[in-house]
């Protein structure tokens, strides 16, 4: 802990060590302020709300079933439509949209054996439109 020495001979060299202790002392006491006053920083305004009482306003979604057979034929909230058909009501349901957030939730029911490319065109179809909410439904086992 000696920063020198009383010796008298040449030959000491300084110390190379470096003395931990205040620093530690420091440390501590700037932990102790620190712990003293942050409890006395938070700034809180006491407020007594009003109470009432009502509800959520949840804005339910249109959605539009969409049906496809195994031979590909198209039903639209079970009227049958033709492709043509199809894609102009995806387009009047599309243009109805303001909000994203709102737009129309296409719930689309495809039979198992249902070729692919009959459900590749509804998924084209509603993309064209805009509509990008799109459910497949199924039965659990």
């Amino acid at each position: 802990m000696a920063f020198g020495g009383f010796s008298k001979e040449a030959n000491t060299a300084p110390m190379a060590e470096i003395n931990m202790v205040p620093l530690i002392d420091v440390m501590l006491v700037l932990l102790v302020i620190f712990i003293l006053t942050a409890p006395l920083l938070t700034h809180a305004v006491k407020l007594d709300l009003p109470r009432t009482a009502s509800q959520e306003n949840h804005v339910q979604a249109e959605r539009i079933d969409i049906a496809l057979t195994p031979e590909s034929e198209i039903f639209w909230n079970g009227e049958k439509l033709d492709a043509a058909a199809l894609d102009a009501r995806m387009q009047a349901a599309g243009a109805q949209v303001t909000d994203p957030a709102n737009a129309p939730e296409i719930h689309l029911r495809a039979d198992k054996t249902t070729p692919y490319d009959a459900v590749a065109k509804v998924m084209a179809a509603a993309a064209r439109a805009k509509l990008s909410k799109i459910a497949f439904v199924s039965q659990p086992e």
